[in-house]
């Protein structure tokens, strides 16, 4: 283990390696991922909101199968977390709005004008959706939360979702000196020119006043 990598604790570490294996799709990975997390005292339930907001950023296909191997290891599923089935709409909407707003600081507004201008309804999806229905959920270290946010999302050919999580991190407290043991972790995952790409983004973000 890195001098960066220390900056975070092992169950963060832990997060971290089981999202980029979901974002993966490699299951031999993910199982080994899974199993080591246990062994880091992660909570199930914390590594069950890390699968239920994969949805948000790798999608149905990769999130269903990551759910299907977290069976194999953890045993039959159990109502775990905040319940979606209740009409809670308003709840969703205001909660949504804050967190949203939490991660993306000052650019917030600048967030929602531009999904209108991409279509009416992701305004709704993102806020009210994906921000309210699950990264609001409770039981879940919102600061985690993104933290297994960005590392999925750099996974994927998403620059400008990544450089957005990056500063997420950032705004919901994670320092500078996290996010560098986040990527060191990270890096572990990808092809060089990968890692470049992430890294170039990072010193990009990281040298910002925020």
């Amino acid at each position: 283990m890195t001098a960066k990598q220390q900056a975070l604790d092992p169950q963060a570490i832990a997060l971290v390696r089981v999202a980029t294996a979901i974002a993966l799709g490699d299951d031999a990975r993910l199982r080994d991922r899974l199993r080591a997390a246990r062994g880091a005292a992660v909570p199930d339930l914390w590594i069950e909101e890390l699968l239920l907001q994969s949805l948000l950023n790798v999608g149905y296909p990769l999130t269903l199968v990551a759910f299907a191997t977290w069976r194999e290891v953890a045993g039959p599923g159990r109502e775990t977390g905040e319940p979606l089935d209740h009409p809670e709409w308003a709840q969703w909407a205001k909660r949504g709005a804050e967190v949203c707003a939490t991660v993306y600081g000052r650019t917030y507004h600048k967030l929602l004008l531009n999904l209108r201008g991409l279509h009416p309804a992701l305004e709704p999806l993102v806020v009210v959706d994906a921000y309210g229905k699950i990264l609001g959920r409770p039981g879940f270290d919102p600061k985690l939360r993104e933290l297994c946010t960005l590392s999925a999302i750099a996974m994927l050919n998403a620059p400008r979702q990544l450089h957005a999580h990056l500063r997420g991190a950032l705004n919901v407290g994670w320092t500078r000196e996290d996010v560098d043991a986040v990527l060191a972790v990270v890096e572990a995952d990808l092809d060089a020119a990968g890692a470049l790409k992430v890294w170039e983004l990072w010193a990009d973000v990281r040298g910002r006043n925020l």
